[in-house]
């Protein structure tokens, strides 16, 4: 966890939070989403995180790395920009919806 600083808190929900974050080095901003351990949701996280790696279009936001803690997963991915704000409306132009 070294290796980010924290910008801001971005949103929370049943399962964790999620941070702006700066990776020190090369000072990219990213999106990390803490979600608290257990057995069932490292299971159900690990299955989401081999999905995610998979995939590479431009309108998906990227997965980077996953940090263990012994009490969290940190699921660092690219961060929401401005030209990832402009891909969404376009979607939506289109009658496309984000989760």
């Amino acid at each position: 966890m070294d290796k980010y600083e924290v910008i801001k808190d971005i949103g929370s929900g049943n399962f964790g939070v999620a941070r702006l974050m700066r990776d020190k080095e090369t000072k990219e901003l990213v999106a990390m989403k803490y979600i608290e351990r257990g057995r069932k949701i490292d299971e159900n996280v690990a299955r989401e995180i081999i999905n995610h790696r998979s995939l590479c279009h431009p309108n998906i936001i990227r997965f980077k790395e996953v940090i263990l803690t012994p009490t969290h997963l940190a699921i660092v991915m690219e961060c929401w920009n401005q030209n990832t704000k402009e891909k969404w409306q376009r979607l939506e132009n289109f009658g496309m919806r984000h989760e």
